[in-house]
């Protein structure tokens, strides 16, 4: 008889996953095991004993979708389902699926992934690298959050930024061996998908299902208050028409520096003082 095992994080989504993976004891019937992914005997044992005729589903968001995928053993070879329970969804989003819709196969999705470097570290990423006022954003976030069990406001942080804290730099992007300055650069994230941080359609032609390139957006070269104008429409994808402030480059192995560290983010996940990335498409 085949089973259900069923991974859930019960950090994602501000700690409301482990409530709303209850549901999926009536969606799929008896021959359910849940796991609790914080849990290491989750990995040590029950992940190797999974077999081709059982399903394995995938709770939580974003950053728990980055973990999987970067586990140092292979996942099995069962259908993997997803079931977006998390606090951004950007994947979920992506796919045209909202938080805690009936799970769903992603196997294709996780068949071929990019890559980043990030301090001599290389790993694999879901939706894309965040480089600018969105890592900042994760860095205030992951302080409000270690003070204090409110929920954290990002917008209230990244509108803050850009109105007093947040310095931008100047960036050395280089996609497929061409280099591209670029002043005052607000935001240069690496896209796999269209979304990211929570909802942000920072490259609405990539297709991270035909993802034999990557796309990297700049935000560059305006002062404060006309960025500030500007970045809400990142949330409809229409910042790109902004030619002058936004620019869009597409390749195979991108590379980005600033001329001063600032905090980058993985899916989600901070890395701090950070002087360049590459991102690289997959094979």
């Amino acid at each position: 008889m085949s089973t259900t095992y069923v991974f859930y994080n019960p950090l994602a989504g501000n700690g409301s996953c482990p409530e709303e993976v209850k549901r999926l004891e009536g969606y799929f019937g008896e021959g359910c095991a849940f796991c609790d992914m914080t849990k290491p005997e989750t990995y040590g044992q029950t992940l190797g004993s999974i077999q081709p005729d059982d399903k394995l589903v995938i709770c939580g968001g974003d950053g728990t979708l980055n973990r999987i995928v970067n586990l140092p053993v292979q996942l099995p070879s069962c259908e993997i389902l997803y079931y977006p329970c998390g606090s951004g969804n950007d994947f979920a989003h992506d796919l045209g699926k909202n938080r805690c819709d009936d799970p769903f196969p992603i196997n294709e999705y996780l068949a071929k992934l990019p890559t980043v470097t990030v301090k001599g570290k290389t790993c694999k990423f879901i939706n894309g690298i965040g480089y600018g006022i969105d890592g900042y954003c994760c860095e205030e976030g992951d302080k409000q959050r270690a003070q204090s069990d409110k929920p954290v406001n990002y917008t209230s942080i990244a509108i803050n930024g850009l109105l007093f804290h947040y310095k931008p730099t100047k960036a050395t992007v280089t996609v497929d061996g061409v280099e591209h300055i670029f002043e005052k650069a607000w935001l240069a994230p690496t896209m796999n998908g269209r979304f990211y941080g929570g909802g942000m359609n920072a490259a609405p032609a990539q297709d991270r299902l035909h993802n034999e390139t990557l796309s990297v957006m700049l935000f560059h070269g305006a002062g404060r208050i006309r960025t500030l104008a500007v970045f809400p429409s990142i949330f409809k994808g229409e910042h790109i028409n902004h030619k002058k402030m936004v620019t869009v480059l597409t390749g195979k192995e991108i590379k980005v520096s600033f001329d001063s560290p600032r905090a980058l983010q993985i899916d989600g996940e901070t890395v701090l003082d950070v002087s360049e990335y590459s991102a690289k498409a997959p094979d």
